[in-house]
């Protein structure tokens, strides 16, 4: 049995740096430089684009240029959608829709992170309103700069599609010309500058 008493001080200084190794660092999003953004089907003729203006996030990693060690946990202000049309918008807060008046946020929860060539898949949970299913973000690496200030920041694209009636929004209506007005799908575009923690 090893005695602690006979360790000395700068032995267990290095074990206790040794722990500190561990301690991921923390990252957050620069929203002035990043968009969370998604974009649907009209009419089966068009697309109707969006985005979420307010979001925080808490991202954990040792190396960003390495993502497969990171934790990723972003949550959005599902009031904050923005489609550039005030009755639509409205109409995408009420009830038939993200009924932000119960559900105020969507989460995503990153499970597993793989390399993909020089890109990533991003595994996590994603949850709007009371629904969590997983999802797979194909993730592209920017690069990395320093801004005027001397601050390292990293850039990052992100895409997946999911089924919107999955997760409860399945408000539509058929047009007489067949189909309907609303499609199922929808890709969400996420484009991120990532900064350290404050």
């Amino acid at each position: 049995m090893v005695n602690l008493s006979r360790i000395q001080g700068k032995e267990f200084l290095g074990f206790h740096k040794s722990w500190e190794e561990f301690i991921m660092a923390k990252w957050q999003i620069d929203q002035a430089h990043s968009t969370i953004g998604f974009e649907v089907k009209h009419m089966m003729v068009s697309k109707v684009k969006g985005q979420f203006t307010n979001y925080s996030s808490d991202v954990e990693v040792d190396n960003l240029e390495d993502l497969t060690s990171a934790n990723i946990e972003i949550t959005i202000d599902a009031t904050s959608i923005n489609t550039n049309n005030g009755d639509r918008d409205n109409h995408l807060k009420s009830a038939e829709f993200f009924d932000i008046e119960q559900y105020p946020d969507i989460k995503f929860k990153s499970t597993n992170i793989t390399k993909d060539g020089d890109d990533y898949k991003v595994s996590g949970d994603l949850t709007i309103k009371d629904v969590t299913k997983p999802v797979v973000f194909d993730v592209e690496y920017g690069g990395k700069g320093t801004n005027p200030w001397g601050v390292e920041v990293y850039g990052f694209e992100a895409e997946t599609k999911i089924d919107r009636e999955e997760f409860g929004l399945t408000w539509n209506a058929a047009l007489e010309t067949g189909g309907v007005l609303v499609g199922k799908d929808i890709t969400i575009k996420v484009e991120l500058e990532l900064n350290p923690a404050q």
